[in-house]
């Protein structure tokens, strides 16, 4: 029997068993995602490393068999889009950019432009590629023909990450459209935990760049909450990971750590979680030390320093005046408090006093972190948000903190050990350094970025 004649019957074949052949090329490539997706579903953790491997080599089982068909004469032309979309998201199903994807996904979409799937599959495949542009015309492509959560939770992506450097004036409705977006893809299949990760990304991002009201961190955290009850979501090491960058601004520093590191040990080479976890250790590190050493100033310098705090000049307009509470119309009259008569949580009416004995530098920037001491002798962390960069009181400025919220932070495990007290500032125009309040300029709102969403 010559080649041609094998390959003639091969032909005939396929063609008779077509619906046959389609729909197990189609099992198998749900299987194959559903191995990648639930993979620490049915696979111990330590065997992230090997994730990858493991996944590619049942890529290349699959890719053989559409790789065997010649699309050209064994597929119907009606079905060629269908076969070709298929092949293409094979080739996708690695982490890394696959060009033989975008092959094949750029045809099917000629063959067929309703194929919302196609469009889909072709923009993640940009996005591997760092392509954001193209990506951005896939999504939108799939939405002219069909609103999908697919498409629309990916352009809330593209969206924040196309903010950059831009004024808060000009990214402010992006940030809301994005927000709206990731809302709608929620909307379509509430059971979807990607959805509701990149939902809970979209508030994150709102919170630090738009107005940071307490509610929409809290529904950040709502959403993360529902993408946790998603087995596929909870296996990707993006939703720790972004969780911990909330968690890390909210001050649950032990939970942050805890989320880093188990976004490290779903994906040991990806960098992101592991510096993250790097530099908070460090941070923590070093905030305990700076309370404990008081900066490593002699004790006469302390003393020095402390009584020569005029609370008269210092103490400002919180001395005699009235304070203005942020987001409310309460007027109040503040009473100087030491430090250790703080309560833990808010300390409603009350102000505190002290001189600064050191910093800590990070190279984040956020938040700036000082220690100040006071006559009582305690030491305790100030973490300022919407610092400008380059600025902050240094050592010895007499730094007033009215309505101080006293959080204490402690951890003792292999992972971090550290132990201080620390009163959180969200707005720097409401401190007084050495009985001046913070000028305006000094202000600078917090940009935070979720960077596992295109990467």
């Amino acid at each position: 029997m010559s080649a041609n004649t094998a390959d003639t019957e091969d032909q005939v074949e396929i063609l008779e068993n077509l619906p046959e052949v389609m729909e197990k090329l189609s099992d198998d490539l749900k299987e194959l995602y559903s191995y990648r997706d639930l993979f620490f579903e049915n696979h111990p953790l330590d065997m992230a490393g090997g994730k990858n491997k493991c996944v590619d080599e049942k890529k290349e089982i699959l890719v053989k068999k559409f790789e065997a068909i010649d699309v050209e004469t064994q597929i119907p032309f009606s079905l060629r889009a269908e076969f070709l979309y298929m092949k293409g998201r094979c080739y996708n199903v690695s982490p890394t950019y696959d060009p033989r994807a975008t092959q094949c996904l750029s045809k099917a979409i000629k063959l067929n432009p309703h194929l919302v799937a196609a469009w889909n599959e072709l923009g993640e495949c940009y996005l591997k590629n760092l392509n954001v542009k193209e990506a951005k015309a896939s999504f939108e492509g799939a939405l002219k023909h069909e609103r999908n959560r697919l498409s629309l939770r990916c352009l809330s992506i593209i969206l924040r990450h196309e903010i950059g450097d831009m004024k808060r004036s000009e990214s402010t409705p992006i940030i809301l459209k994005s927000v709206d977006l990731a809302k709608e893809a929620v909307a379509q299949d509430i059971k979807d935990g990607i959805s509701w990760s990149v939902l809970g990304n979209a508030y994150l991002c709102q919170f630090f760049m738009v107005a940071q009201d307490p509610s929409t961190l809290k529904l950040c955290m709502s959403a993360y909450k529902q993408a946790w009850m998603d087995p596929v979501a909870k296996g990707q090491p993006d939703l720790f990971y972004n969780k911990g960058v909330a968690l890390k601004y909210e001050e649950c520093y032990e939970e942050a750590l805890q989320m880093f590191e188990h976004a490290c040990r779903l994906d040991p080479a990806w960098a992101p979680p592991r510096a993250e976890l790097a530099a908070l250790t460090a941070f923590l590190s070093a905030a305990s030390a700076l309370v404990r050493t008081r900066g490593k100033l002699k004790a006469k310098r302390i003393a020095n320093m402390v009584q020569s705090i005029d609370k008269k000049m210092m103490l400002g307009e919180y001395g005699s005046g009235t304070f203005h509470t942020f987001g409310s119309r309460r007027d109040v009259i503040l009473e100087h408090v030491k430090i250790d008569q703080l309560q833990e949580g808010p300390n409603e009416g009350k102000v505190v006093l002290g001189r600064v004995v050191g910093s800590i530098h990070n190279e984040n920037a956020v938040p700036f972190t000082f220690a100040i001491i006071d006559e009582s002798m305690q030491c305790v962390c100030v973490t300022v948000y919407n610092w400008a960069d380059g600025r902050g009181p240094l050592i010895g400025d007499a730094v007033a903190v009215p309505e101080p919220v006293l959080s204490s932070c402690s951890m003792k495990t292999d992972v971090a050990q550290f132990e201080f007290k620390s009163i959180r500032v969200n707005n720097p125009l409401f401190l007084l350094v050495n009985g001046k309040r913070v000028s305006r300029h000094q202000f600078a709102s917090t940009r935070v970025t979720s960077t596992y969403e295109i990467h």
